[in-house]
């Protein structure tokens, strides 16, 4: 294999038949990066209560600025795909990692000022980085196409889409106890230095496949001879790469049916997530009447859950398909099973005692931890000369929920004083999503574009 003998490629010794695992570690990188990723989007949710108080905000007006993030990572995502697919997963990730750090460390500046001014540069900051992170969740699914057999895929889109679960039980306590101490700018400090330096060892880790220097012959053919697409990386750099018409393939893109399943049941199923990631501390502390600190340490345990079942959705998923059952069955199974988990959360509005509100956030969390693998489908369906694109569109509808859930669940508190209501609009979210996965989604395969998506651009 040629390709092997270059200077930046593996040694000759590797061709030992002792195959190396270096997709894993480049997963750990991935997962690390997406736990800090999550952190950072989860920072305001901790600093709010607090924050809120600070400047005054109702419950509507926390809900715009929870939501701000996610106006500019939706509006950013086709930009961002792009630019992986004209530049490649390792500088644009590079530049996505550094620059949500750089902002978010900027909004502990916040403090500094009041009123209006304070409101204005925290929205400002908020939009700011969710542009910058928009190119984050594409970058994860390109890179373990790449790195990653179709029968280890489930597995490892899993992990890196379990760092958010993760994210809460590791950062929740522990920005929670930042703010107890500290006060609320001092969470967006630490976590935006903290990322800061996570963007240096970013660039010296992360290879692709052919040319990372610790690959061996036997890992490179174990992975190409399973379906990873290990010249992915390298595709924008070819002539064909820049004739690329990148307005047909949106087009096609959007007009395939399992696609568009896939994509409007990826925006159900982040409802849940964006509860979560925003509403979730602010019930504990207003309608479980917690603490800040408290609400910080219980948020981690639904987030625990929320990983396990993560976890298990991609083994599961993957064990399916090593046992000969189709990528669509094998796919589909945990989706369905999980998100039908997720709706018990309904019974909280029944349940008066804290710690049995708790388990059923656990369970439910756990059921979404296991549904949540459409960024695996990803990886089986975007084409390759579009990864980037494919899955950019793919969060772009996923984060439209980013916009809604705050505001609507924002809406919902103010207008009945509960989160009943709240809980009832997240649950019936997951119920659509179980919808378009059954009856609209069809089969699940890997997109294949006609020749008008090829040659054509200016």
């Amino acid at each position: 294999m040629t390709a092997l003998q270059s200077p930046s490629s593996p040694s000759d010794q590797t061709n030992t038949g002792n195959r190396t695992n270096i997709r894993w570690s480049i997963l750990l990188i991935l997962f690390i990066v997406t736990t800090i990723n999550y952190a950072d989007r989860a920072s305001i949710s901790i600093a709010g209560p607090e924050l809120s108080k600070t400047l005054g905000l109702s419950s509507v007006e926390m809900g715009f600025i929870f939501s701000a993030f996610a106006w500019s990572y939706v509006l950013a995502q086709m930009p961002g795909g792009w630019l992986l697919d004209r530049f490649g997963s390792k500088i644009t990730y590079f530049f996505s990692i550094f620059l949500w750090s750089l902002f978010t460390l900027l909004m502990g500046t916040v403090g500094f000022l009041s009123g209006a001014a304070a409101i204005t540069l925290l929205f400002a900051l908020r939009l700011l980085v969710g542009a910058a992170e928009a190119p984050s969740f594409p970058g994860n699914s390109r890179i373990t196409s790449a790195w990653f057999p179709v029968s280890e895929r489930g597995l490892a889109a899993a992990i890196f889409n379990s760092a958010q679960y993760f994210a809460t039980v590791i950062f929740a306590p522990f920005m929670g106890w930042v703010v107890h101490n500290w006060g609320w700018q001092s969470v967006f400090y630490v976590m935006g230095v903290l990322g800061i330096v996570m963007a240096v060892i970013w660039l010296f880790t992360i290879y692709d496949p052919r040319n990372h220097p610790g690959i061996n012959a036997a890992e490179l053919d174990y992975i190409e001879a399973g379906g990873a697409l290990v010249d992915l990386e390298t595709v924008h750099q070819t002539p064909e790469a820049n004739r690329i018409d990148t307005f047909s393939i949106i087009k096609q893109l959007l007009s395939n049916r399992m696609l568009l399943g896939v994509y409007i049941g990826q925006y159900c199923i982040n409802t849940l997530t964006y509860f979560f990631l925003t509403w979730f501390p602010v019930y504990l502390v207003k309608e479980r009447h917690m603490t800040i600190l408290k609400a910080g340490f219980v948020a981690a345990i639904p987030a625990v859950a929320g990983f396990a079942g993560g976890m298990l959705g991609g083994f599961i998923s993957d064990r399916m398909i090593k046992s000969g059952m189709s990528l669509s069955v094998s796919r589909k199974t945990p989706i369905v099973i999980g998100l039908l988990l997720s709706t018990c959360m309904i019974l909280c509005n029944f349940i008066s005692t804290d710690e049995l509100v708790i388990a059923v956030m656990s369970l439910a969390f756990f059921g979404k931890g296991i549904g949540a693998l459409g960024w695996a489908v990803v990886s089986d369906t975007s084409p390759k000369e579009a990864g980037g694109l494919s899955g950019a569109l793919f969060n772009t509808f996923g984060n439209v929920a980013g916009i809604t859930t705050p505001i609507v669940i924002g809406y919902i508190v103010q207008a009945t004083g509960t989160f009943a209501g709240a809980l009832v609009f997240v649950a019936a979210n997951a119920a659509v999503a179980i919808f378009c996965y059954l009856v609209i989604v069809g089969d699940i395969k890997r997109v294949t574009f006609d020749d008008t998506a090829k040659g054509n651009a200016a």
